[in-house]
């Protein structure tokens, strides 16, 4: 590597140390002598009264009795009741802009940003809890997002940043927690944008405040991903010793020289994710760099730097090593807790804020002593060294160890007094922080565990930790917003992979069951001719198709309706085959002379075009057949299970009709809308409603139902038209480019590319707003909704 950039990055990174060791030193000296213990004993005094003072409010609240607050829907509402939700959502908003956003909260300025931002929250937290019980639970939803990025005029950024964070979920390996990945990939974006967000006002230009949230968006994930592949990648245990050295010294020298190159060289046995990895991050790079103005450049790449080489220090700590020296131990986490946090205006290209910059410096080691005091017990576990692993493996060897706990109290004053200068509010909001953080650590470990870890890092100050725990013990209004967001983002994340693991299970399964039930049986004694329409047949139904649409009739049936899966055998089969002749007519040569389907040759390329369309018309009467083979259900039921099934099967026929009138010809959106609503919605439709009508669901319901399936179709049938404009067509099991070649009208040749993906996900949000309307079990109808917009098949 280039000795001059060698020394650049050596002066970069020595003055940011210089500057965390004049911080460390009076720290250092504030904690040797406990000045933090009377400093903080009368700052408590003061604060005290607030989270523990006996107002008639608080008795209303005892009267009536606090949920948990990860219970985020009740939580809400009590605090709503006990007219405790504006101090709430004002110390959590007030923490955010502290901690995230760097300002003081002494400036009215910024007390009325606040006041704005905590009515625009109440505002959409009250509203959504009229909802109901489930009103909250998609806080975290697409559906929502997208609204959202329409409200904003985002559309395209957020389509790109969730096409962007599903590939990375998909991409990385067990040895990696995909959801923390994502959780804290989500946190840093959302980071960004606030800070932009921030900058606005009233009145910005409405195109103007669209382009630079799309421009944060993109930057927020190009930032974010330094976290997981490269601080998660580097600490997973996935790399052994030598790719580590490899992968980091690449990254350092991109940064120095201020490139990626373009080929990744890498000669380790993870060949394929690092490549992967090395492409997203050569991208997220290059955005960023192409973002920054040219006086803010070398200010990115220095940060760059320090941020990452504080981190590699930090991470080639080894426990085994007795000798680590405070400084060793500290320089490292104050410069990497500030960097990670600072970075995130010079990604933005944002002016110099020296405001920013200091509280944003000292504030960072605080945060990160809280959470590995979050952490402790995983990180020793893990075999991490931080300074509580550190402390608590060697504070017997060696007393010269500071303790962290002492430490952070010591940062909590040093702040308060020091950078904050005994503002009350400032003193009230961080003391509920702490205070809420033993809470909470306490509730996850238990009180035994706690106690017997506080008589280890807190025995050095008896009295003051007699009174720092009688405020875990007693104060009540500690709570905040965002610790709620995380937990409930988790929650989904959870949840959203456990549904998703659960549906692709259910589809094989089911898949599998309905494979085997399929094919038609040719007994001896039928004539020849029939034979070889059944072997037509079934080379159709051999095909390895998705069987969707029978799969969602069974999931209706068996899981949303508790009919027996046996007794749904022949509508399963009826579906199958009505559905596969469909395909068979729209093969052939006269409609949209298909030559590949379900990765094989179409069936008149097998045979020929009558041999086709007479299978295809042997299978629809099988269909009818198998529907009065129905016999476990109320013959009236049946029939009408039957004549709406007569009546779509017809209506599907008129939208291949209508395909075919219109090929060629240059369709409105309207018109396009009802030929895929026809073509494939009402196939979607059916397979909602034949169970439900064989199960006697009311018509409210069935509407219900109908109107999930009409947008879900549209969206379907969208994904299909751009799969076949950019589609693999190993993947997709049959050529790409079909329409364009068949002079066939598509959302994409109507719409273009980008407005198409908009019209899709559109009606992906108002299908979802159907499905939350249903009050039936839908977590495998919002995942098959999920698959529908984002398969690539």
């Amino acid at each position: 590597m280039n000795e001059t950039l060698m020394d650049d990055a050596d002066a970069w990174y020595r003055r940011a140390e210089q500057k965390a060791a004049h911080y460390f030193a009076a720290l250092h000296r504030q904690v040797t002598d406990k000045l933090y213990v009377p400093a903080l004993t009368e700052d408590i005094r003061h604060w005290k009264r607030n989270p523990i003072h006996q107002t008639v409010m608080s008795l209303m609240a005892r009267s009536a009795r606090k949920p948990d607050s990860r219970h985020d829907n009740r939580y809400i509402q009590w605090l709503k009741y006990t007219g405790k939700l504006d101090d709430y959502l004002d110390r959590s908003v007030s923490y955010i802009y502290m901690r995230d956003l760097g300002q003081a909260l002494d400036s009215p300025k910024t007390q009325q940003k606040i006041r704005r931002v905590v009515n625009d929250v109440k505002k959409r937290l009250i509203s959504s809890s009229k909802q109901g019980e489930g009103g909250q639970a998609d806080e975290f939803s697409m559906a929502v997002l997208y609204r959202w990025a329409q409200k904003e005029g985002v559309e395209d950024a957020v389509i790109w940043v969730m096409d962007k964070l599903k590939t990375v979920s998909s991409r990385l390996p067990e040895e990696m927690n995909a959801d923390h990945a994502l959780r804290k990939l989500i946190k840093i974006i959302v980071g960004v944008v606030l800070h932009v967000t921030d900058d606005l006002d009233e009145e910005t230009d409405p195109a103007e405040r669209s382009k630079r949230l799309d421009e944060a968006i993109r930057l927020g994930y190009s930032y974010g991903l330094t976290y997981p592949f490269i601080d998660d990648l580097l600490d997973c245990g996935l790399l052994d010793v030598n790719e580590k050295q490899q992968y980091s010294e690449m990254i350092r020298r991109s940064i120095l020289e201020g490139t990626v190159p373009e080929h990744c060289d890498w000669s380790g046995s993870n060949r394929e994710l690092v490549r992967y990895v090395h492409a997203e991050l050569r991208e997220a790079f290059n955005y960023i760099k192409y973002y920054q103005k040219p006086d803010r450049l070398q200010t990115f790449y220095e940060q760059s730097y320090v941020f990452f080489q504080s981190q590699d220090k930090d991470r080639r700590k080894e426990m085994a090593n007795p000798a680590y020296t405070n400084e060793e131990l500290y320089y490292p986490i104050i410069l990497k807790s500030a960097s990670s946090r600072l970075i995130v205006r010079t990604v933005l290209s944002a002016s110099e804020d020296e405001g920013f910059d200091q509280h944003t410096f000292y504030y960072g080691i605080y945060n990160q002593l809280a959470d590995d005091f979050a952490d402790v017990f995983d990180d020793m576990r893990d075999g991490a060294v931080t300074p509580y692993t550190y402390y608590l493996t060697y504070r017997d060897q060696r007393p010269d160890l500071i303790n962290p706990f002492e430490l952070y109290w010591t940062v909590i004053a040093h702040l308060i007094h020091h950078v904050y200068h005994g503002h009350s509010k400032t003193r009230d909001i961080m003391l509920d922080r702490a205070i809420n953080g033993l809470k909470r650590c306490k509730e996850r470990i238990g009180t035994d565990k706690y106690n017997a870890m506080m008589d280890i890092l807190a025995s050095g100050n008896p009295e003051f930790n007699r009174l720092i725990q009688h405020m875990v013990h007693k104060a009540e209004d500690v709570d905040f917003y965002d610790k709620l967001l995380r937990d409930r983002l988790i929650d989904v994340l959870k949840r959203n992979r456990e549904e998703k693991e659960a549906f692709h299970e259910t589809v094989e399964s089911v898949r599998e069951e309905i494979n085997d039930q399929l094919l038609i049986s040719a007994d001896t004694d039928i004539p020849p001719m029939k034979t070889s329409l059944i072997h037509a047949a079934n080379y159709s139904l051999e095909g390895d198709g998705k069987r969707l649409r029978p799969v969602l009739a069974w999931v209706m049936g068996v899981q949303v309706y508790g009919l027996l899966p046996s007794s749904l055998t022949p509508l399963i089969r009826s579906l199958e085959y009505m559905h596969t002749a469909s395909l068979i007519f729209d093969d052939l040569p006269s409609q949209d002379n298909a030559s590949v389907r379900r990765g094989k040759p179409t069936l008149h390329q097998v045979h020929d075009s009558a041999t086709a369309e007479l299978t295809g018309l042997y299978l629809i009467q099988k269909a009818t057949q198998e529907q009065a083979s129905l016999t476990g259900f109320d013959p009236k039921a049946v029939l009408s299970l039957m004549r709406y099934s007569s009546q779509k099967a017809g209506e599907m026929s008129m939208g291949q009709a209508m395909d075919l009138q219109f090929k060629g010809m240059s369709l409105t959106l309207e018109q396009l809308r009802a030929v895929s609503y026809y073509k494939t919605g009402i196939a979607f439709e059916a397979c909602l409603v034949m169970p439900a009508i064989l199960a006697q669901a009311d018509d409210a319901e069935m509407e219900r139902l109908k109107v999930f399936a009409y947008h879900a179709g549209i969206a379907f049938q969208i994904k299909d038209d751009l799969l076949d404009t950019e589609g693999d067509s190993h993947t997709l099991g049959k050529p790409v480019g079909k329409d364009t070649d068949n002079n066939i009208s598509s959302f994409v040749a109507i719409l273009g590319l980008d407005a198409a993906r908009r019209e899709m996900w559109d009606h992906y949000c108002r299908a979802t707003d159907a499905l939350s309307e249903m009050g039936r079990p839908s977590g495998f109808l919002k995942q098959l909704l999920h698959y529908m917009v984002s398969r690539d098949h």
